[in-house]
């Protein structure tokens, strides 16, 4: 346990600068962008004159210096003030608070349904390297996995909800339907079928060639040669030593695609019309809405830190020996 809490504190100071870091370039990347949040609303009113222009930065302080306005926000984020939203003349964190639930249970959903099919059937192929199975998973993941996510997304509407009717074509849950408990959970349900399979399969066939590269490379080491000497069975050998240290790397790579996963659902949820952080996103750029944009790309800066940090405590609970240099350095 002081392990863990060393680990997670030696993280947490080494995420500041990082913080600091992301919020300084997406700043200055956004200065250089031509345009702002001004001249989209200006056009989509059909247009207004250099007073009212003036009197609308002076409002939203876009009259200052880029470097006042980098102090002003950063003051901010000290008291978890994200600013305020001019596309949607709201607070940003209201905002990002109120789209990330659905994000996250379409991200967590793909993720645990992409890492437990993946890593299961890269057992099963990894179990015997060079076999029929072996081939045949390998050829259909690498298929999956050259496929983009936004043509397998289409592709699963048309089929299962367009052609079949068995599963709906857009959206979080039914509108207005009054729903609630199980019944509500369920509708929820059905609704992310189809986008966290487009999402999830994708992801899959990587985490099935990872495991299935690690065992093979595993098969080979001296630990499973002196298992096999001491008689052990075929089954064990795969499940107690070869697949555990295969997940190692399997650990590692599902921390790196979470970045990944994250900038996949802005994608998945314009095609399915999912009200979540990635939808916000785009509607932000849309709207040439700076405030809500840095926001959201803070926050996704600040999760992705997390599953990281949370892959590193699974990692040293997985192989003590990193643990410890990691918390001892």
């Amino acid at each position: 346990m002081n392990r863990a809490i060393r680990l997670i504190r030696r993280r947490a100071i080494s995420s500041i600068p990082v913080l600091l870091i992301v919020v300084i370039l997406t700043f200055g990347l956004l200065e250089s962008a031509s345009g702002d949040a001004v001249d989209a609303y200006l056009l989509s009113i059909g247009g207004g004159d250099a007073t009212v222009a003036q009197a609308l930065r002076q409002a939203f302080g876009l009259d200052q210096s880029m470097m006042a306005r980098l102090w002003v926000y950063v003051s901010s984020l000290a008291t978890f003030d994200l600013g305020w939203s001019i596309a949607f003349d709201r607070p940003v964190l209201d905002l990002i608070l109120e789209r990330l639930p659905n994000t996250l249970l379409l991200m967590g959903s793909a993720t645990a349904l992409s890492f437990g099919l993946g890593s299961a059937l890269g057992i099963v192929a990894g179990a015997k390297p060079e076999s029929a199975v072996d081939r045949t998973l390998s050829t259909v993941s690498l298929i999956l996995y050259a496929i983009p996510s936004f043509w397998l997304g289409l592709v699963l509407s048309i089929v299962f909800a367009v052609q079949l009717r068995w599963l709906p074509t857009s959206g979080i849950e039914t509108i207005a339907s009054g729903k609630e408990g199980l019944a509500r959970a369920l509708d929820i349900a059905r609704h992310l079928v189809l986008p966290v399979g487009a999402l999830a399969l994708i992801y899959m066939a990587l985490f099935l060639r990872v495991m299935r590269s690690g065992m093979a490379e595993a098969w080979q080491l001296d630990f499973v040669l002196f298992a096999r000497s001491k008689g052990l069975s075929r089954s064990r050998i795969v499940l107690r030593h070869v697949a555990r240290n295969a997940l190692l790397p399997l650990v590692t790579m599902l921390g790196l695609q979470s970045a990944a996963m994250l900038g996949g659902s802005v994608v998945i949820e314009s095609i399915f019309a999912i009200p979540g952080f990635g939808r916000l996103a785009q509607e932000a750029v849309g709207g040439r809405d700076a405030p809500l944009l840095m926001g959201i790309i803070v926050v996704s800066a600040v999760l992705v830190i997390c599953v990281n940090l949370i892959v590193d405590l699974v990692y040293a609970a997985l192989d003590p020996r990193v643990g410890a240099s990691e918390s001892a350095g």
